[in-house]
């Protein structure tokens, strides 16, 4: 065999690797991976060396299944990673074995599995927070993603996510948050889609919240109108890339919330764009990464912030 078709060993000390050993990262389905039968056995994975680094830092510790490593890695942007892990097994080889191995690219040259967190309530993430993000039914990993990075970016307090929207430690959704689905504490409202919105939104006003629905209607306000910025605890709802927020949802929030646009153009969902309060435009391929920084600038301690041009 090619001496660059060898899956090698970084350590003498590793296991040999067996099919058994990666089929963490090929065979099992997300929700296989995240176990909600029982969910301390949960498993997410961690892609690229910055997100792995962000998920050590958090505490995060690397799971006995070998971590998986582009070559290049081990000498480049992945050094860190290796003296971080310990003992935990570490196997390197060419871009094209471990994607034979994986059954995909690995976008950023590194795979790492990690124990699921323990699930947190809603009211231990809310006691003491004043502004909240909401996701209702939200499906694309991107978005999801993309959301918590500008969450962690303007200093929410926390994103709840109803039973309805994807998992935000799956493998695209983490990566594509850059780790900060780590930093952002999150939560899901309800335990299942039948507790949406009628149950999860007396849960938030109970815990003093007012809410806030971002959708097009005959009593939408202003993202700007003082009011907003005056509520001492808001909960900013945001619904699907498509249809966007259920009518049920809409009519069971205290404010319907537009963004004004040009050319009469509807941004209030996942798909389109909308300018940055500072006026530049955030270069990324999904709406809501541009759509949310304006929509948490509902945080009136961020009021003024100018923000960069997204990567």
């Amino acid at each position: 065999m090619p001496k660059e078709s060898i899956l090698c060993r970084i350590s003498s000390r590793s296991p040999i690797f067996t099919p058994r050993s990666w089929t963490l990262y090929a065979r099992l389905t997300q929700n296989q991976l995240r176990n909600r039968l029982e969910p301390e056995k949960g498993i997410f994975i961690a892609e690229s060396p910055k997100v792995i680094s962000r998920a050590l830092d958090a505490g995060y510790q690397p799971l006995s299944p070998p971590t998986l490593m582009e070559r290049k890695q081990i000498t480049g942007p992945a050094a860190e990673i290796l003296t971080r892990c310990g003992d935990a097994p570490v196997y390197t080889a060419d871009r094209e074995l471990l994607a034979a191995l994986t059954g995909f690219e690995l976008t950023r040259g590194v795979l790492c599995a990690f124990r699921r967190p323990a699930p947190r309530s809603v009211e231990e993430l809310c006691k003491n927070a004043r502004r909240v993000a909401v996701l209702e039914g939200i499906v694309d990993s991107t978005n999801v993603g993309a959301i918590f990075r500008s969450a962690a970016a303007l200093n929410m307090d926390a994103v709840l996510i109803n039973p309805s929207c994807c998992d935000p430690l799956c493998r695209r959704a983490v990566r594509v948050s850059m780790g900060t689905v780590f930093q952002v504490p999150w939560a899901q409202i309800g335990q299942t889609p039948a507790d949406w919105p009628e149950k999860g939104m007396e849960q938030l006003h109970a815990l003093g919240f007012k809410t806030a629905a971002m959708a097009l209607s005959d009593r939408s306000v202003s993202i700007d109108d003082e009011q907003l910025a005056k509520e001492p605890k808001l909960a900013i709802v945001l619904g699907t890339e498509g249809d966007g927020l259920a009518r049920s949802t809409i009519a069971a929030c205290d404010y319907t919330v537009r963004i004004p646009m040009s050319h009469g153009v509807d941004s209030l969902n996942g798909r389109q764009p909308a300018p940055w309060r500072s006026g530049s435009w955030a270069n990324s391929k999904t709406g809501y990464f541009a759509l949310l920084p304006e929509i948490l600038a509902l945080n009136p301690s961020h009021r003024g912030t100018t923000f960069s041009r997204g990567r």
